[in-house]
């Protein structure tokens, strides 16, 4: 029974509730995909979006998409291009085009329209998205969205990092420590590799074991931070070498038929591996997808990407929502910042820069109210004319949506309290439903 009720806590039952559920016959075989909706409901306790445990998935666009070209098309204005904003499922909404499957999923999106952000260089402005922090400020490096979902919702016993990236390296735990590190997935075709031992089981545990004494040994010598996060890495390595939960990384376990509906790129793999990896019980996963930094050729180059992500991201959305998972998984969609409205002339095929004053970010599920627009920009797309969303906004409601507490304070290196997010956010209320 005890494999049972590790599988009921991580579908969001109480003790109780699996004793109840394992005498009408209900085990963990059953507990996946749609079937905890089903067994929460027999066991009454349904959780609602507010009290069941949250995760995270975020579609990282790296470069910064043109918000012109995607979810806040200007048909009208001098920059525009040649692609037209087409109708969606959400009344009054309409998007680009080149995203005719995201479009049938507007009524799922809260569309960010008033993003507007202070760093305009890749580097400063992909640590502020992802920590809430411009890099170097006081002099300390900042814990990524990640590493505090992990350290807030992870739980400690759960055989998997809680905080994965797929498909390309991203920020990590700074002060929070090597558990809440993210395990990085280059290809998630390929999984996490070398996760079977070269050596026959009872060798390979006699290894382990001697290590952990030279290990223990040298902590006794020099109990320094290093050498715990060392051991904190090589725990994590060998948990998952024993774990079936470590299954969620094959892909090929999934059914043809819809693997075949996210498509074969490897951002649709990475979005399934998050759907797996989440279904799991992994709180953070975020999937990258480069190539957005489009100083030349905007608009071919725009349109590919578009349809990199227009059939698994919607396909992500569905499959999230078939299986009763989108209310407690809240997807995001962003990137560095946005780009100019005026096109540059400096080669043959324009291009847009880099424009962090007024963009686009979107998020779905996890008590997201579907179907809105939040915030407006200018005719030309160069201004927000309403409801301004800043970093410190974006990140407390995110925290807030998760059942994170913004203004919670933990402690650095070197002693200082850090808030998780700063002081001074307000929170974007048209999406905490």
């Amino acid at each position: 029974m005890d494999q049972n009720l590790l599988a009921a806590e991580r579908a969001g039952l109480s003790r109780r509730d699996a004793l109840r559920l394992a005498t009408a016959g209900v085990t963990m075989g059953g507990m996946c995909g749609w079937l905890p909706v089903l067994a929460r409901a027999e066991a009454g306790t349904v959780p609602t979006a507010k009290t069941a445990k949250k995760s995270c998935i975020v579609l990282w666009m790296d470069g910064g998409p043109s918000h012109l070209d995607t979810f806040d098309p200007k048909p009208e204005a001098k920059g525009a291009g040649d692609f037209k904003p087409i109708d969606t499922s959400a009344p009054g909404i309409r998007i680009s085009e080149n995203l005719p499957l995201l479009a049938r999923q507007m009524h799922r999106v809260s569309l960010l329209r008033g993003m507007s952000t202070q760093e305009g260089a890749h580097p400063r402005a992909k640590y502020l998205m992802h920590t809430g922090y411009r890099e170097g400020q006081g002099g300390i490096a900042y814990p990524s969205l990640g590493a505090i979902v992990s350290s807030e919702l992870g739980q400690p016993e759960f055989p998997l990092p809680s905080y994965v990236s797929v498909g390309g390296r991203t920020y990590g735990a700074a002060f929070l420590g090597a558990r809440h590190q993210p395990l990085v997935v280059g290809d998630p075709a390929k999984g996490v590799e070398n996760l079977r031992a070269g050596v026959g089981l009872g060798q390979f545990d006699k290894r382990v074991d001697l290590l952990s004494e030279m290990e223990s040994a040298f902590r006794r010598d020099y109990p320094v931070g290093p050498g715990i996060d060392h051991q904190i890495t090589y725990q994590r390595a060998v948990t998952m070498m024993k774990c079936q939960e470590a299954k969620a990384f094959s892909l090929n376990l999934e059914p043809e038929a819809l693997r075949a509906k996210y498509g074969d790129s490897r951002f649709a793999q990475g979005c399934l591996l998050a759907r797996r990896l989440v279904e799991t019980g992994v709180r953070f996963v975020e999937v990258n997808l480069g190539g957005w930094d489009t100083h030349q050729d905007n608009f071919d180059r725009v349109k590919k990407l578009s349809g990199t992500i227009d059939q698994p991201v919607a396909a992500l959305l569905q499959d999230l929502s078939d299986r009763g998972m989108l209310e407690t998984t809240l997807v995001i969609w962003m990137g560095d910042f946005g780009r100019t409205p005026k096109i540059n002339a400096r080669s043959a095929k324009p291009g847009r820069d880099h424009f962090p004053r007024a963009w686009t970010a979107w998020m779905a599920g996890g008590g997201v109210p579907g179907g809105q627009v939040v915030g407006k920009t200018d005719p030309e797309g160069g201004t927000v004319a309403n409801r301004p969303v800043a970093v410190l906004d974006f990140m407390a409601t995110t925290c807030k949506l998760l059942g994170i507490n913004p203004d919670k304070q933990n402690q650095s290196g070197n002693g200082r309290p850090i808030r998780l997010v700063d002081k001074g956010y307000k929170l974007v209320t048209e999406v905490l439903g």
